[in-house]
């Protein structure tokens, strides 16, 4: 077994594992054990207001951050014993993404893909071609990045993550910014992902968006797990109707009075 990897520990098929994760910064309990299982080929929603604790909860799970207490396994690799191993089946894109604003679009995959060790050559240009196409970013693939919008972006940064083909894919917010015609592409995508297998965690305030993708979600308040479940077991969480929304569910579970934005 290879240094680092975990074997019987998930009960079962999960690819993501975390338990009892906790954070603080200071004063402020941003994450307070926060337990997650998500399995392969599984579209999974982590739903929260700002400042809830979804992005803390994601960068822990990336390795960017170290948790106070808890575990995470990848794949069966545990990320503080195994963190290359873990970080190479991991896709991780954050809200907003982290680029390189100098290189154009195409240089830019071209470079993660280097870092994920991606064989070179025309196969690794073919794949990086078709997924400009795929995201309409053909004609801006060899423009600089600093001339980029934010859905741009947005669709670059998913570019790269898909480049080298991992098993766990963890998003925030992966539709901000995105006009409709690529939020549809986005949504396709994902959801061709957990058919083939992978397993695909994404943070989203657009409950529309989670309630007709995932296939369970998660809904944090506070830094704290209230509930989690398909949409029919957060309604009988929520003593709620067989017609009751996601929006209804998450405002029932989790009091409701400051989110007006949503």
């Amino acid at each position: 077994m290879v240094r680092g990897q975990m074997a019987g520990t998930d009960g079962g098929s999960a690819a993501l594992i975390a338990e009892s994760l906790s954070k603080r910064f200071g004063s402020l309990q941003a994450v307070d054990a926060v337990t997650l299982r998500v399995g392969g080929g599984e579209l999974f929603g982590f739903l929260g207001a700002n400042g809830a604790g979804k992005t803390t909860t994601l960068k822990m799970l990336a390795g960017l951050l170290r948790p106070d207490a808890g575990r995470i396994a990848v794949a069966g690799y545990d990320i503080r014993a195994a963190p290359l191993q873990a970080k190479a089946v991991l896709g991780y894109m954050p809200d907003p993404p982290y680029l390189y604003e100098k290189l154009t679009g195409r240089e830019y995959v071209d470079f993660i893909a280097d870092i994920y060790r991606v064989p070179g050559g025309a196969a690794r240009q073919e794949r990086i071609a078709g997924l400009l196409r795929l995201l309409d970013l053909a004609d801006a693939g060899d423009d600089l990045v600093e001339g980029y919008s934010h859905g741009m972006r947005q669709k670059i940064a998913l570019a790269a993550m898909l480049l080298h083909d991992p098993q766990v894919f963890l998003l925030d917010e992966p539709t901000n910014g995105l006009d409709p015609r690529s939020r549809r592409v986005v949504r396709e995508i994902l959801t061709d992902l957990a058919r083939r297998g992978k397993t695909v965690l994404l943070s989203t305030h657009i409950l529309e968006v989670a309630q007709a993708m995932c296939d369970r979600v998660a809904i944090i308040d506070k830094g704290r797990i209230v509930a989690t479940g398909t949409l029919d077991e957060l309604r009988r969480a929520a003593n709620l109707g067989g017609a009751s929304s996601l929006e209804d569910i998450f405002l029932s579970l989790t009091g409701g009075a400051e989110y007006g934005e949503w």
